[in-house]
C-alpha cells in the first residue's frame, strides 16, 4: 500500500463519519464516501472495545491482508475505513475476508 493510500488526517476522518455511508457487518463495519481520485484510500481501526493491544494489532492485520487479497475488487475513487468490532476476536482469516467482501458488496464499492 503506498503512502497516499493511506488515511490519516482527522478532516478526511470527520467527513466520512459526517458524510460518507455506513455498513455493518458480522465482524466489520465499513464506513466510505466518493473521494473524487483516481485511487482508493483506507484505514484500519480497533477501539479499546476489541480487547488488548494484541487483539487490536490481530485484528487489523487480518483486515488489512483481507482488503490486500481483493483490492482489484474494489472500484477506485472512494475513501473506506475499516472498523472491527469486538464479534473479530479468535476468528480466522477467511471468516474476516467473508465478513469485509460481504460489507463491500452490500456498500457497491466493489465492481
Amino acid at each position: 500500500m503506498l503512502k497516499k493510500e493511506i488515511l490519516r488526517k482527522k478532516e478526511d476522518f470527520d467527513a466520512i463519519y459526517k458524510a460518507g455511508r455506513s455498513v455493518p457487518d458480522r465482524y466489520i463495519v465499513l464506513f466510505y464516501r466518493n473521494n473524487d481520485l483516481p485511487y482508493n484510500r483506507t484505514a484500519f481501526l480497533a477501539s479499546k472495545k476489541v480487547g488488548n493491544s494484541v487483539q487490536r494489532n490481530r485484528a487489523k492485520r487480518l483486515m488489512k491482508e483481507s482488503y490486500r487479497l481483493h483490492r482489484e475488487e474494489f472500484r477506485a475513487g472512494y475513501d473506506l475505513v475499516f472498523i472491527a468490532r469486538n464479534t473479530i476476536n479468535g476468528r480466522k482469516q477467511r471468516d474476516v475476508e467473508k465478513s469485509l467482501m460481504n460489507a463491500a458488496e452490500r456498500g457497491k464499492v466493489t465492481g
